[in-house]
């Protein structure tokens, strides 16, 4: 069960996962070479992997034709995820700024007014100005997910480990508005949410994906997560919590 606000879909399938973590000296990827490698999993499009550098994934389609074939590299069926996974994702980014209320809202009156905290609801756009008026009304905090939902090996991955899972769809339930700020390289996006995403994500200062910012009902930045953060739902609830008791 995907949590509410958020792309109820899972189309990357993995179709080989590393065995006994299979380590690599050398692992090129067209002008990338990473050394130390040891994969993690690999799926239809991508390989994962921890290198002396970090964490990392690459296309496929970049390896060798010997570790293609050795990876189970199977091109018309990556073309045909790719597609997949581009319609799933338009519905994603539909879904995360139009989910409705769960209970009526309450008299605006008893809501502080949208003027209050740092940031003011018309400078960051429409769909983070409904995020903010939905939290005030249902006491919740607003978390946006800034990914590249087609292109970003680590916001899949998190997708899958940590957003996806049921722990976390009952947490964000009760606590959360969800927004997703998605940076795709071939979803169409029409030029006026391009324009709104580029706005959030300069006022946020966001330079690295998946990045999530927490704010209170007000808008004020309670913290962020840059990067995959290993330890599940459990470790990525715990530091929510904990951004919001600052």
């Amino acid at each position: 069960m995907r949590a509410q606000g958020f792309i109820a879909f899972s189309l990357i399938v993995a179709v080989w996962v590393a065995q006994a973590n299979e380590t690599l000296p050398l692992l090129n990827a067209g002008s990338e070479v990473y050394s130390n490698v040891t994969v993690t999993t690999v799926t239809t499009t991508d390989i994962y992997f921890t290198y002396a550098g970090g964490m990392a994934n690459v296309k496929l389609s970049k390896l060798d034709p010997a570790l293609q074939k050795h990876f189970g590299y199977d091109p018309v069926k990556a073309g045909e995820v790719a597609q997949k996974q581009a319609a799933a994702n338009t519905q994603y980014h539909i879904q995360a700024i139009n989910q409705p209320s769960p209970r009526p809202p309450v008299d605006d009156s008893a809501a502080p007014p949208s003027s209050a905290g740092p940031a003011s609801d018309s400078s960051l756009g429409a769909a983070l100005s409904a995020a903010l008026s939905r939290a005030r009304s249902e006491n919740k905090m607003v978390l946006l997910d800034f990914t590249g939902s087609d292109w970003c090996g680590w916001c899949k991955k998190f997708d899958k480990d940590v957003l996806s899972t049921d722990k976390f769809t009952g947490y964000a339930k009760s606590k959360l508005v969800l927004v997703a700020v998605d940076f795709p390289s071939h979803i169409k996006q029409d030029a006026t949410l391009k324009r709104a995403n580029q706005e959030l994500r300069k006022r946020f200062d966001v330079n690295g994906f998946p990045t999530f910012v927490l704010l209170n009902s007000a808008g004020k930045e309670l913290g962020r997560q840059v990067g995959y953060l290993k330890g599940g739902p459990d470790a990525f609830i715990a530091e929510l919590d904990g951004f919001s008791k600052r």
